[in-house]
Parts: structure tokens; C-alpha cells; sequence
């Protein structure tokens, strides 16, 4: 009787490794999509190139909100520092761009990683980019705030200062801050600028950080 009942346990234990290796890596299939389009499409050279989390992703008017520019949009919704970091070889590197626009951090702090984390985090990704690109300046966008995540606005506000401070000591690393225009008179963020979801923005509220986030490009590309 105990062979019996070993023989299915074994089974599952050889099942388990093979399992694992066909569970593909986080956001794999977002990466891969990526790459086809740089195939038959390919992006331009000496780009802007924006990277991160959903606010990238769907920030479908960037081209227009950019004038004059080439961008390149590589935003994958529901990605945390770290996988900018892990794909960085695939999706950033090798657009060899003029300048970065991240923005990425607000997921971790949802998820539950601590400030210090976020800062490590990104810390790592300044030094992958610098590894190959140590020309390129990357602008750190700060966490908006939303309705949805307003209970964690302390930790994320913890985190911006932290990167804040790294980035006052670092060459070619800046961050902008587009906090106040998101908030309303009360110190609260304006549920006008946001979705039905009370988390991502709206066209208004892309209209809002444009305002900020393209002058601080457009210093950045004089810089250069």
C-alpha cells in the first residue's frame, strides 16, 4: 500500500520542475509583443524613450503631447522597478536613446516592497543603463497621486524623497516632481483627473503631467 501511494507522489514531484519551466517570466509575453514591433517597425534613433508601468502604457497621446520629438513608448502595465530592470537589455538598451523617461514605483509600493527597496531598485536600473549608456540622462517621474492609492501616499512619498536625494548626487539623473499639479485645493488628488477606476489618468490628467513632464524633457534634450 505505501508503494502505491509513493508511486503518484513521485510523479508529482518530477511534474513540478517541468511545471516551472513552462510558466513563462513575468511580463514575457508584453517583451516578446515588443520585439516583433521592433522587427517590422523599427523605432527611431536618439529617441526619448518612455519606460515603466501602466501611466507609460496607456499614455496614448504621447506623441502629440511630445512635438518635435521621436519617442519611443515602452510602458507594460502592472510592472514594478525591478522589471524595467530585468528587461532593460531587451527594451531599452538597444534603442540607444538620447533620453529616458521612467516612471514605475507606485506597483511596488502596492505590492508591498518598502521604500528603501524602490530606491534600490532603481538604483539598479541607473547602473544597468550606465553600464552601456553612460551619456543617456534619465528623468525619474514622481508617484502620482490617485484615489485608489491615496492610503499609501506616506510610503510613496518616502520613496520619491529617497530617489529625490540619489538624484540631486547623480549626474545625468533628475527628478521631476508632478505631485502638486495632480492635487486639488484641499491637498488631495483630483478624482477629475482620473478613470473610473480612481487610479489611472485621464485625458485631462495626461494633459495635467504633460504639463510638467515636457519641460523638464525639453531642458533635458538642451542639456545634451
Amino acid at each position: 500500500m505505501r508503494h502505491q501511494l509513493l508511486i503518484p507522489c513521485v510523479a508529482l514531484l518530477l511534474f513540478v520542475p517541468q511545471l516551472r519551466a513552462q510558466t513563462p517570466a513575468p511580463f514575457e509575453n508584453e517583451i516578446k509583443a515588443f520585439e516583433q514591433s521592433d522587427k517590422t517597425n523599427p523605432p527611431p534613433k536618439d529617441a526619448v524613450l518612455f519606460v515603466g508601468s501602466s501611466s507609460i502604457r496607456l499614455w496614448k497621446t504621447l506623441d502629440q503631447d511630445m512635438p518635435g520629438m521621436k519617442v519611443i513608448n515602452r510602458g507594460f502595465g502592472g510592472s514594478q522597478v525591478e522589471h524595467s530592470v530585468r528587461y532593460a537589455d531587451r527594451i531599452v538598451l538597444p534603442y540607444r536613446p538620447k533620453l529616458i523617461v521612467f516612471y514605475a514605483g507606485d506597483n511596488d509600493i502596492a505590492g508591498g516592497k518598502s521604500p528603501n527597496r524602490v530606491l534600490e531598485d532603481f538604483k539598479a536600473f541607473v547602473a544597468k543603463v550606465r553600464g552601456e549608456l553612460p551619456q543617456t540622462k534619465i528623468l525619474y517621474v514622481s508617484m502620482r497621486p490617485s484615489v485608489a492609492r491615496w492610503h499609501l501616499r506616506g510610503r510613496q512619498w518616502l520613496a520619491d524623497q529617497m530617489i529625490r536625494d540619489y538624484a540631486d548626487k547623480e549626474d545625468n539623473v533628475e527628478y521631476v516632481d508632478v505631485v502638486p499639479t495632480l492635487l486639488g485645493p484641499d491637498g488631495k488628488p483630483r478624482a477629475d483627473y482620473l478613470v473610473a477606476d480612481k487610479l489611472h489618468l485621464n485625458p485631462q490628467g495626461y494633459r495635467a503631467w504633460t504639463a510638467v513632464i515636457r519641460p523638464a524633457v525639453e531642458r533635458a534634450l538642451k542639456q545634451n
